[in-house]
């Protein structure tokens, strides 16, 4: 009796789990998708090669590693193809990339939209990356990337200036953290920022100068603004503090 009441439960719990009906999320497209489509400006009939200054950069680099590996070189090829073209890596430099490193073109595509480091749109003159994480975030850089926003007239993340000189992104960690709040201008990080200071930089680039890079906030690198806290005494010499036996 208690085996057939099992076995009518069983079959009963069978019949509606094949009942039960399936779901699946919609298909949304969206432009945070890894996914190149041709658009007039970036598509595989637009020729690129690299330029016989960047072709020996390029062979140097590939020499670099043994031939069976020269594949490594991927990522250094596709830096110095964005470079060449004007700072983003479109669809014919990644070909290009494939080629030169006799490579399936997918294999040079996911290294190329992996790594932030690769703008796959066109950018403006000066590339300005503000850092939003945690420590750049409690130094003030929200009020830093409004400021960059505003003072370009407005701009919104991820917008460029109609002039071609500005490009602003949001982005993470740079690798300052003790010296934030920061951002990035092309190749120069410019940390210890302050609204003040940042517009002077901004306005800078616009005239066609490059400040200088590093702390904006008088310190030399990463020091205690309070001043030197450690090591302010003579530091002592070889055995002074061993036993007698082992000076």
């Amino acid at each position: 009796m208690l085996v057939r009441q099992v076995a009518r439960l069983a079959a009963a719990a069978q019949r509606r789990v094949s009942a039960r009906a399936l779901h699946a999320s919609a298909s949304r497209p969206s432009d945070a998708l890894f996914v190149h489509r041709d658009t007039p400006y970036n598509n595989s009939k637009i020729p690129f090669s690299f330029t016989p200054e960047n072709m020996k950069r390029a062979e140097t680099i590939i020499a670099r590693y043994p031939p069976q590996y020269k594949k490594a070189a991927v990522i250094p090829l596709l830096d110095l193809g964005q470079r060449q073209n004007k700072g983003w890596t479109s669809i014919s430099v990644m070909n290009y990339v494939a080629k030169l490193l006799e490579l399936p073109p997918m294999r040079v595509y996911e290294v190329a939209t992996f790594y932030t480091m690769f703008n796959r749109e066109p950018i403006a003159e000066n590339f300005v990356q503000v850092c939003t994480t945690t420590p750049c975030m409690l130094r003030g850089s929200t009020e830093i990337l409004n400021t960059v926003c505003e003072h370009l007239g407005g701009l919104k993340v991820g917008d460029s200036t109609k002039d071609g000189k500005f490009t602003v992104i949001e982005v993470e960690c740079q690798g300052a953290c003790s010296n934030a709040p920061m951002m990035a201008v092309n190749d120069d990080f410019y940390e210890d920022l302050t609204p003040k200071t940042t517009k002077a930089i901004l306005d800078a680039f616009a005239s066609g100068k490059k400040p200088k890079p590093g702390p904006q906030s008088g310190r030399h690198t990463s020091e205690n603004s309070a001043g030197l806290t450690a090591l302010t005494s003579k530091p002592y010499g070889p055995g002074e503090h061993c036993q007698p036996d082992f000076q």
